[in-house]
This record gives structure tokens, C-alpha cells and sequence, in this order.
């Protein structure tokens, strides 16, 4: 089981497996009522490496970013969701809409993002992780699965 932490203690916890060897897989998003889609980009993500780190944006960013009455599920228990799934070692929130600032301290060899994006190039943050010397992935299956989708069904329901 994967465990919740601070930006700091991510920092602490990570320097010594790194010393050790272990490669380190960044995967980051809303994950704002966790579905299939989330749980196979995931298990794609921690396949790069020795570990993954999720980063998952803060409440005023899911806000801001996907509008009101999001997100319908809070930081901490998406977090802890997030924290309980066998592919995930370390999970982080995050403040701001970009986790480019994160993945600039941590330096992890693998930015893992959805295949949605094309190429690594399209990637928002691949400048960030290329300036390093870290590489980004696209990994998961197609992205025919989405929380936006998700709420309309309910929505929907009689």
C-alpha cells in the first residue's frame, strides 16, 4: 500500500532510494472520482520504473481547471484513494495548476503521462523534465474513459 505524504517528506523519503537505485515514475492529475482509465494509466506508469509518485492537483486548481462543483471528491480522500492502489508508492497533492515546479525538485526519471497527448512533445511539462535529463512516457490505453463523461451518466440517471 502506498503511503500519503508532504512535498518535503516525498523529498526525504525518495533521496535515499534513489541512492539505492531505484528509478523514480511521476504520474499527475485530477483523479477526481478514480475509474478505469486512472487505474490502467497508473499500472502503465509504475511498469517505467522502480516507483511511482502520484501528484494530484490540489482542490482550488480542480476547480479552477474543470469549473464548478468540481471536484467532487476532496484532495485528501482522492489522496488516500489513490494511496490504496498496488501500481501507486507515494502519493502528493499539490498546490497550483502545473506540476511542473514538482517535477523540477524531484527530478524523476519518468514523467508519465495519458496517450491523449499524442507525443512526449505535446506534453506540457516535457520541456521541464527534458531540461534535466529525465524522460517523458505516454502510457494507458486509449482515453475513452473520463470523469466528465462519468458525472454526465449519473447525472442523467432517472
Amino acid at each position: 500500500m502506498g503511503e500519503v505524504v508532504t512535498e518535503v517528506e516525498l523529498g526525504e523519503r525518495l533521496r535515499p532510494l534513489r541512492a539505492a537505485g531505484r528509478r523514480i515514475a511521476f504520474a499527475n492529475g485530477h483523479f477526481d472520482l478514480l475509474h478505469v482509465g486512472h487505474l490502467r494509466y497508473l499500472q502503465a506508469a509504475r511498469r517505467e520504473a522502480d516507483l511511482l509518485v502520484v501528484a494530484i492537483n490540489d482542490d482550488d486548481s480542480v476547480a479552477r481547471l474543470k469549473g464548478a462543483g468540481r471536484p467532487v471528491v476532496p484532495a485528501a480522500e482522492r489522496a488516500e484513494l489513490l494511496a490504496g492502489l498496488a501500481a501507486v508508492d507515494f502519493v502528493v497533492v499539490f498546490a497550483g495548476d502545473s506540476p511542473g515546479p514538482l517535477l523540477a525538485r524531484l527530478r524523476p526519471e519518468v514523467h508519465c503521462k495519458g496517450s491523449d497527448y499524442g507525443t512526449p512533445e505535446r506534453v506540457p511539462e516535457y520541456e521541464i523534465v527534458r531540461a534535466y535529463g529525465g524522460r517523458t512516457a505516454l502510457v494507458g490505453d486509449p482515453k475513452d474513459h473520463a470523469t466528465s463523461d462519468l458525472i454526465a451518466r449519473v447525472r442523467a440517471l432517472p
